[in-house]
């Protein structure tokens, strides 16, 4: 039985725009300068700005902590492209998160997904609770919150798709309980960006970025971004950006504002390799389950269509190999064109093993209650030709799977260890 808060209601939406995603994406934020009529804004590195009197900027701003012309900008085009009132911007996606958790008061209560990324779950265990917040977790959020709900409870925390198993959650269905008992939620879009997914738009009170990944795409910049409709909320944290400090540099919005501007063309790009890999992978006998929202096979491919634009699967997937975790492992190091390293959404294509790398501070029992096994392999397609990316995860699953069994038996053959030198 859920507790019996106040309800709340979800704030009213940012005026639709007049414009389509892409052209949002090159324009919004993004206005000529009104002096030398430059199209690209230049980059502004001050950290202080002149005042007309005590108390009298100039302009928009005094001071780079609580606000740059760069980060303003980009804080503008990531509201328009997220379909918000406001944005404000981070200096990674791990401070957004803590800055969202420390606007809630000692004593409050999260429920969160347990599928989650590893940086998250290590702020939530490890951080949140040294401030006298409590996370719960569960599996399945749909069935379970109003049985976790509390009179502390405050906040719903939802990655959908989760990283690393690429589950959805029905946030409309999550935001309608959470608001009858007067609590947030929160939407950690970052696996899927916002020109395939707008959690507002269902629901969502906060959807929150790491700009690192698909939103800047380059895999040269570290920061984070929230997006909201609340002015409530907007002057709480905006108060702890400029109060805790933990703000993007000048040069990081410029870049990130750059990178956005492709957003619409690298995320159709990624997600249609994305879904060229998960139907290789799909058919391969040397792949136990493949998890890809773009699948029919996808347990919650109704959410996906509902959810996601033109039911795209976004450029993020991850399969179990047989052979556990050794396979795992070799398969990472036997991609010619997936780079073995953590982290995500850039141009370029990545492969990890979470349970060794993004997750390993999990707790084994936990991880697995998950999904996040040994032989869990997570790839994020980039931008590179689909077709190579397909032949490049078959040949390293022929190179563990296949050669070694090939090499063995010419080995045993041969009796003497060293083959006869044909293959």
């Amino acid at each position: 039985m859920a507790i019996q808060h106040a309800p709340i209601e979800t704030p009213p939406r940012a005026p639709s725009p007049v414009h389509k995603f892409g052209t949002l994406a090159v324009h919004a934020g993004s206005e000529h300068d009104p002096v030398t009529g430059a199209v690209i804004e230049p980059i502004s590195l001050s950290t202080t700005f002149a005042q007309s009197a005590v108390g009298q900027p100039v302009g928009e701003h005094e001071y780079v902590r609580s606000s740059n012309p760069n980060r303003w900008n980009f804080e503008r085009c990531i509201a328009a492209l997220e379909r918000a009132k406001y944005a404000l911007a981070f200096s990674s996606g791990s401070a957004t998160t803590a800055t969202i958790l420390q606007s809630l008061a000692a004593g409050s209560h999260v429920v969160s997904v347990s599928d989650v990324y590893g940086g998250t779950h290590r702020y939530f265990t490890k951080v949140a609770s040294a401030h006298g917040v409590q996370v719960s977790f569960t599996p399945s959020i749909e069935l379970d919150i109003e049985g976790l709900i509390t009179a502390e409870t405050k906040l719903i925390w939802i990655e959908t798709p989760s990283n690393p198993t690429l589950s959805l959650v029905d946030i409309r269905a999550v935001a309608d309980i959470a608001h009858r008992s007067g609590i947030m939620v929160v939407v950690d879009n970052t696996f899927l960006s916002p020109y395939i997914q707008n959690p507002l738009e269902h629901g969502a009170d906060i959807v929150v970025h790491s700009v690192t990944k698909y939103i800047n795409g380059h895999s040269d910049v570290l920061m984070g971004v929230a997006a909201f409709n609340s002015d409530s909320l907007f002057d709480r944290l905006k108060f702890l950006q400029n109060a805790i400090g933990a703000v993007p540099s000048p040069f990081d919005c410029w870049l990130a504002h750059r990178g956005v501007k492709t957003l619409h063309l690298r995320a159709r790009e990624a997600s249609k390799n994305g879904q060229m890999v998960a139907q290789a992978l799909e058919e391969s006998p040397h792949v136990v389950a493949v998890n890809y929202p773009g699948l029919a096979s996808h347990r919650q491919r109704k959410i996906a269509l509902k959810q996601h634009r033109d039911g795209l699967g976004g450029g993020m997937l991850s399969f179990r190999i047989k052979g556990g975790k050794e396979s795992a492992e070799r398969f990472c190091q036997a991609t010619q064109i997936f780079t073995l390293a953590e982290s995500l959404g850039g141009v370029e294509s990545l492969v990890e093993v979470p349970a060794s790398m993004t997750h390993m501070g999990i707790p084994r029992e936990q991880r697995e209650a998950a999904g996040v096994f040994d032989d869990l392999v997570r790839l994020s397609c980039g931008v590179e030709d689909g077709a190579d990316l397909v032949g490049d995860v078959r040949q390293a699953l022929e190179r563990v799977m296949v050669l070694p069994k090939i090499t063995n038996g010419l080995v045993r053959a041969n009796g003497d260890g060293h083959g006869d030198g044909h293959v």
